[in-house]
């Protein structure tokens, strides 16, 4: 459901609401049992291990290969024969490669909106993170470039924890392992997927998922 809470909550996972001003944060998140929201956790570091893939694909003004490249350089990664090879390993583990490998150096503005969001995942998984965010991804694509998007995740969480916002609730049934329903800015329910959708213990869960609301 829209403005319920979920992108607020998917982006306290790698600080990115304190770029907001005024915001008040409490609690704590903890990554290996480390709370993040610690005084002295370096944000680079947070930001590389839980990396965030937004709504809107947002390639950099730079050919495709500096886009995938860029996070390795800022981490101090120059060596071109092995950033080659995290270019190329980053776009095969986002299904972009094939489409793309013979036009690297090409603007990545020139992709399609459902490539261009697969460069943004193959950015994010160039730094090698543990942790994937997901806001909405799908939310900007068509149909076909939605269901590749879904492919992916699923190839990927194998790999990787994902965490994805979506308010279509068939995409979470199809994708997830686990589903939480957030309501009005709080967490109303989280379970097994199967059990959230057949068998829901709130019922405010069961109203939205029958359609009773929403």
């Amino acid at each position: 459901m829209t403005g319920c809470g979920k992108s607020t909550f998917l982006r306290t996972l790698n600080r990115m609401n304190d770029l907001i001003d005024g915001v008040r944060i409490d609690g704590r998140i903890e990554l290996d049992e480390e709370n993040v929201y610690a005084e002295d956790t370096d944000l680079v570091t947070l930001r590389k291990r839980v990396g965030m893939v937004f709504q809107r694909p947002n390639p950099f003004p730079m050919s495709i290969y500096e886009n995938v490249s860029y996070g390795c350089r800022v981490h101090g990664r120059k060596d071109k024969a092995r950033l080659d090879e995290i270019v190329e390993k980053s776009l095969r583990q986002a299904a972009l490669w094939e489409e793309v490998k013979d036009r690297l150096t090409a603007p990545a503005m020139g992709l399609s909106g459902g490539q261009q969001q697969r460069l943004c995942i193959a950015r994010v998984l160039a730094v090698e993170p543990e942790v994937l965010l997901m806001d909405e991804p799908c939310s900007a694509l068509d149909p076909v470039s939605t269901m590749k998007i879904e492919e992916l995740v699923q190839e990927l969480k194998q790999e990787y924890t994902i965490v994805m916002v979506t308010h279509n609730m068939q995409q979470a049934a199809r994708v997830s392992d686990y589903t939480a329903f957030f309501l009005s800015g709080k967490l109303i329910e989280h379970d097994v997927t199967d059990t959230i959708f057949t068998n829901p213990q709130d019922k405010k869960t069961e109203d939205y998922i029958t359609g009773r609301f929403g």
